[in-house]
């Protein structure tokens, strides 16, 4: 092989034949069973810990989306060079060790530094994943896998919040670390026998998946290019997660207020996840709404209004029926955002990057909005949430603006 061929070339990066993508989807799921037990019951921990309230833990989750943000780009350039495997056990090593140093802080500084170093380590697992699952693939297969690594890593993030607070009642607080850090260290390994089984496939099967050459016929016949929809998933989807780390980090706040255990807390705070799971399987078995403009921003609107009633008003059946809502909104925004950096272009790894940062940009901005809201109106604890309903509408705005004003349709 040809040191331009080592360098570049797909199946340096790990061209994984149709035979061994499930071993890809395993990983995605058990990291995105990981990274629920630890990063979404981070906020239960520091209430807990060190008396977190409300405004500390927006702060908290503006930190962690704000290095996520900064590193997640170039995790996604570093997975395209050094290739997808070599990225994303780089990554899992750092975010493991993380999780195991943070076990043993009991001083809220050096805890927040393992937090940060372990939303570090994340960053460069999700874009080497979404490159394995993609690289090399016709746009005719692509939808579906796309639509499989969705429902994988959705319903392993629902199961995880459904019962992460059942198993630290069972094996205590410490197993919010240790748990997640077992489950990386099986992804690891399996990574290793995977890449192996990927660099014995024979020529042919490489080839079995071939690079997209043209436009699919669902971008060909609508009006707005498909660069534009490219443009549009970057925007909507770090809005939508603007909305959904504010929610995260509010959840603790809302248990109290509703007398909930962290167990059924973590029961009844699950719904938009199980909603979401069935939206991603929906969404893959029916892709009509592909290149649909009117889809993407519908599920932006109901969005809006669902994150406002999640949050602004009080009860227990308000609160599921609008997360169940939420749940749906979100799936469509976030599989836009994947699919079109999956679907336009070549460089699978990069542009999985840019998918990542820009959910770290909107992991940073809700909840540092929020934060700021709450520093400016101290007397009205719905302020944030209000501060964050604003944002996202100017959002939508910005939406329809791109869409018009950029396709001149």
């Amino acid at each position: 092989m040809s040191a331009a061929q080592h360098e570049g070339s797909p199946v340096h990066r790990g061209v994984v034949s149709p035979r061994l993508k499930t071993g890809v989807f395993a990983i995605a799921g058990a990291n995105s069973l990981a990274t629920t037990y630890f990063f979404y019951y981070i906020y239960f921990y520091t209430s807990d810990a060190f008396r977190f309230g409300q405004l500390q833990n927006f702060e908290l989750a503006a930190l962690l989306g704000l290095v996520y943000a900064v590193f997640a780009s170039y995790a996604g350039r570093f997975a395209q060079r050094a290739g997808y495997f070599a990225c994303f056990r780089l990554g899992a090593v750092i975010m493991a060790a993380a999780f195991l140093l943070c076990s043993r802080m009991t001083v809220v500084w050096p805890a927040l530094a393992c937090m940060a170093v372990a939303s570090f380590g994340m960053c460069f697992t999700w874009p080497a994943l979404e490159g394995l699952m993609s690289e090399g693939e016709s746009r005719e297969r692509l939808g579906g896998l796309v639509g499989i690594y969705n429902s994988t890593w959705a319903v392993t993030s629902a199961f995880g919040y459904f019962t992460g607070g059942a198993m630290q009642k069972a094996l205590g607080r410490q197993s919010m670390f240790f748990v997640p850090a077992a489950l990386i260290g099986l992804e690891v390994v399996f990574s290793y026998w995977l890449e192996r089984e990927v660099n014995r496939q024979p020529p042919a099967a490489r080839a079995e998946a071939s690079p997209p050459v043209a436009p699919s016929v669902e971008a060909r016949r609508s009006p707005i290019p498909a660069h534009i929809f490219l443009k549009m998933g970057w925007l909507a989807n770090p809005l939508a997660y603007l909305a959904l780390n504010t929610i995260i980090a509010t959840i603790p706040t809302l248990a109290g207020e509703l007398h909930l255990s962290v167990t059924l807390a973590g029961v009844v705070c699950s719904t938009w996840l199980f909603s979401r799971a069935g939206a991603f399987v929906l969404l893959w078995l029916w892709p009509g709404w592909h290149y649909r403009f009117r889809f993407l921003s519908a599920a932006f609107g109901v969005m809006i209004v669902s994150f406002g009633a999640m949050l602004l008003a009080r009860g227990l059946w308000v609160l599921v029926i609008s997360q169940a809502v939420l749940g749906v909104a979100f799936g469509l925004i976030y599989y836009s955002s994947l699919f079109y950096s999956m679907d336009v272009g070549e460089t699978k790894g990069e542009h999985g990057g840019i998918h990542e940062a820009a959910i770290g940009a909107g992991n940073c901005a809700g909840p540092g909005i929020a934060a700021g809201a709450l520093l400016l109106f101290p007397g009205h604890p719905s302020s944030g949430t209000l501060a964050v309903c604003l944002l996202l509408l100017c959002g939508w705005g910005a939406l329809f603006w791109l869409r018009y004003k950029k396709s001149g349709a």
